[in-house]
């Protein structure tokens, strides 16, 4: 068998060959190193026996992928600890999440608190002293449920593993799980980890099963990569857009209506900045806008496949002896539209757009700010095109989100979901042809994107955007679907040049992909200090004594008002050092402090939010840098 290796060159063996074994023929140290093998990209356990020609890349900590397979393995270890802390837990499952790992864990009569994680920390570190090795194998069904018969989760989930699933364990002194891997070597690698939360957590996610304590964790190679990241969390607490939204008057949320959030004037305001960027560039780019209503019957929703799919997401309500549905989407609705008149060839690419207030019935235990709420403006539009048209209109769909999302200094990547293996339809030709259109858009623009094999929605391909904010947190905000399902369940046809009926091409598409939640990721992004276009209060006016220089000041916001810049005149009988301060709190863009010097010489002082300095300048001058600033959304 060849073995070839990353820079071309080749190994050849007469017989199967372990992993360790091959990476310590090209040399002792990078056997040393290597802690898990990328096997023709699939990444594997260094003790794995090779008997075929493959690729093989061997990957040392300084690696990404192997941060993955740390996090996974630093679960096992957690297992472990808590199984000797509480010889009665048993585990559900322990997957890797993005920045580290969760467990989550049955401890019967037991409870944990945030106060025991220090324990199984330190339980966990003196497991991992040992250097135990982390050895795989692999087991006939009969078999699993054998060593797993006083377990019901696992039993459970052998059960329901397809039938030509390889089924394979993973043993530590102390431990053993089923898991499909890869992990470590051994322990002995696994030494900056912090255990960071507790939560409870249904098994499976299903609100009928029992609930299960589910316990947080993080772990990296190098100490100063965690501590890093622990600041970076504590930072992120300090940026929670519940918190920032409550300190700054943006949103809130009523027991009254769980999962219904409530705008407050300042929230109205950022809210009403945003949606005018989005109107105002979908004119630009040639869409049409149009608003459909809330409510439609039943019927609507068996047509588009709702109503069997996703009634128990939906709110229903009972008028005129007919069965109706608040829209859990807009997309049926904008098909009516559509289907009102008769469209040629001529009329495409048709865009319509609609920001349309949407409802779904979210469990409560989900619910999280505007996160996570159960009615929510989605930035949706439609795009019904000819096949050919395809290329072109992805092309320009991501120069707009390109666009709009450096306009808040989001930075972005972009995956392409193919065709599911199994729930898929349309014929896979149609299939193939919609994946590499959109690939093909991509790759005329020298746009870097991953493919997300086998993640495409039932009815078609997809591009999703992933966002990035200041925080390195990442975001699925804007979708771009390849629809080959409503056209047909709704009939929906145009003329082509030879006079004759043909179905339109029909993508989806949502840019911030729901405003509410989108806010929540700006709030957080920009820690409540927005952008002057976007804030709130954009200038704050300070006069220094009310009985001197409160006149001047209101003819001052008067003029600022008049250029539709939104001030605010703080004349509250309070020290001027105490009103600085709370503006600076507010995290208003614009201070402006007015006393005699700036009477007598028509000028301005302002100071920048986060910033020492003040700077005086005329006021005409002023007005023209802040109307600069805003137009530019500097």
């Amino acid at each position: 068998m060849k073995i070839t290796l990353p820079d071309g060159s080749k190994l050849t063996y007469d017989k199967p060959k372990k992993l360790s074994d091959i990476a310590d023929d090209i040399s002792i140290s990078l056997r040393k190193k290597s802690l898990v093998a990328k096997v023709d990209d699939k990444l594997m356990d260094m003790d794995r026996v090779i008997k075929d020609d493959v690729e093989v890349a061997f990957l040392t900590e300084k690696d990404p992928e192997t941060l993955e397979v740390l996090s996974h393995s630093t679960a096992h270890l957690l297992a472990e600890a808590v199984k000797k802390l509480y010889p009665q837990a048993k585990f559900g499952v322990g997957p890797i999440i993005e920045d580290g790992f969760y467990y989550d864990i049955d401890l019967g009569e037991d409870t944990l608190t945030e106060s025991d994680l220090s324990k199984i920390e330190k339980e966990m570190k003196k497991i991992a002293s040992q250097n135990a090795k982390i050895q795989r194998s692999v087991l006939s069904y009969d078999e699993a449920m054998e060593l797993f018969k006083d377990d019901e989760y696992k039993q459970e989930l052998i059960r329901d593993l397809p039938k030509d699933e390889e089924i394979s364990i993973y043993r530590q002194d102390y431990f053993i799980d089923l898991c499909r891997g890869p992990h470590l070597p051994g322990t002995k690698w696994i030494k900056h980890f912090k255990l960071l939360s507790l939560a409870g957590a249904y098994w499976r996610g299903n609100s009928n099963n029992k609930q299960l304590t589910r316990v947080y964790g993080t772990a990296f190679f190098t100490k100063e990569e965690l501590d890093a990241h622990l600041k970076n969390l504590e930072e992120r607490k300090k940026r929670d857009h519940r918190k920032i939204g409550k300190e700054l008057d943006l949103f809130m949320i009523s027991e009254f209506g769980p999962g219904f959030p409530f705008w407050l004037p300042n929230g109205m305001i950022l809210r009403r900045e945003l949606e005018s960027f989005w109107y105002d560039e979908h004119i630009k780019h040639g869409y049409e806008l149009i608003e459909t209503p809330i409510m439609l019957s039943k019927e609507l929703w068996e047509i588009s496949g709702h109503w069997k799919n996703y009634q128990d997401n939906m709110y229903t309500s009972q008028v005129d002896d007919r069965e109706f549905a608040i829209k859990p989407m807009n997309c049926p609705g904008g098909i009516l539209v559509y289907k009102r008149d008769l469209h040629s060839y001529k009329d495409f690419p048709l865009k319509v757009g609609e920001l349309g207030l949407v409802h779904r019935h979210e469990a409560s235990g989900a619910l999280s700010g505007l996160f996570r709420v159960r009615n929510f403006t989605q930035d949706d539009a439609h795009i019904y095109m000819t096949e050919d048209m395809i290329k072109n209109e992805i092309k320009e769909l991501v120069k707009l989100y390109d666009y709009m999302y450096k306009t808040f200094d989001l930075d972005y990547k972009i995956e392409l979901s193919t065709r599911p293996e199994d729930k898929y339809i349309g014929e896979i030709a149609t299939w193939d042809k919609s994946e590499k259109a959109l690939a093909d858009a991509l790759d005329s623009m020298g746009q870097e994107y991953t493919i997300n094999e086998g993640d495409g929605a039932f009815y078609g391909p997809k591009l999703d955007f992933i966002v990035k904010d200041s925080m390195k947190r990442l975001w699925q905000c804007g979708t771009i679907q390849l629809d080959m399902n409503l056209p047909e369940r709704f009939d929906l046809h145009y003329i082509n040049d030879d006079g004759e009926k043909q179905r339109p091409v029909m993508l989806h598409r949502a840019l911030f992909g729901s405003i509410e939640r989108f806010i929540g990721i700006l709030i957080e992004h920009y820690a409540g200090a927005f952008p002057t276009w976007l804030a709130p209060v954009q200038v704050e006016v300070i006069p220094v004594n009310n009985d001197y220089h409160l006149n001047y000041s209101k003819e001052f916001v008067k003029k600022l008002k008049e250029k539709k810049i939104r001030v605010k005149l703080d004349d509250r009988d309070e020290k001027l050092g105490y009103k600085i301060r709370e503006a600076q709190t507010k995290k208003i863009p614009y201070q402006i402090v007015i006393g005699d010097n700036e009477i007598e010489s028509n000028e301005v002082t302002y100071r920048k939010y986060g910033e020492k300095k003040q700077t005086t300048v005329k006021l005409d001058d002023f007005i023209k840098l802040i109307k600069t600033e805003i137009e530019k959304k500097a």
